[in-house]
């Protein structure tokens, strides 16, 4: 699978900064979701025991969300806004990536009211579901700086 953005270049879509990053590859967006690709290395942040933890796989479907949304607006000449996580909910976890696999996670918008997203978040190894949630993301006026 080819990404179409990758490396340093994902910063330009997304508000965090290392050492919090947690996606390393967009896949794809379009109207359907958006795909993202993460590779676990072993000097991150929300590694346990040789294993990305639990925040750790929140934290990646929130910032695919994130690239998302930067990609709309650089695709429409706007500034990239900030948002966060408001809520999560139905969260199912049935295993952890051992440092480097790659994670590829989908997010579906669902919803949007104002400035309120909620998405549907998949995260996959290996082809297998390991990781899914819902989440309300809220999009500050605020853009990137």
């Amino acid at each position: 699978m080819e990404a179409m953005i990758k490396g340093e270049e994902i910063l330009q879509y997304i508000p965090q900064r290392p050492p919090v990053v947690m996606i390393d590859s967009l896949y794809s967006v379009t109207e359907q979701g958006t795909k993202s690709g993460f590779t676990i290395l072993e000097d991150n942040i929300f590694i346990k025991n040789g294993q990305l933890s639990s925040m750790g796989l929140i934290e990646n479907i929130a910032q695919t969300a994130a690239a998302s949304a930067g990609y709309y607006f650089k695709s429409n000449n706007q500034p990239v806004k900030l948002g966060f996580i408001g809520s999560v909910k139905n969260l199912e976890i049935c295993a952890w990536p051992q440092i480097g696999e790659e994670i590829i996670t989908e997010i579906q918008e669902l919803q949007e009211v104002m400035n309120i997203k909620i998405i549907q978040g998949n995260t996959y190894l290996n082809d297998q579901k390991i990781a899914s949630c819902e989440m309300k993301i809220f999009i500050l006026d605020e853009p990137l700086v």
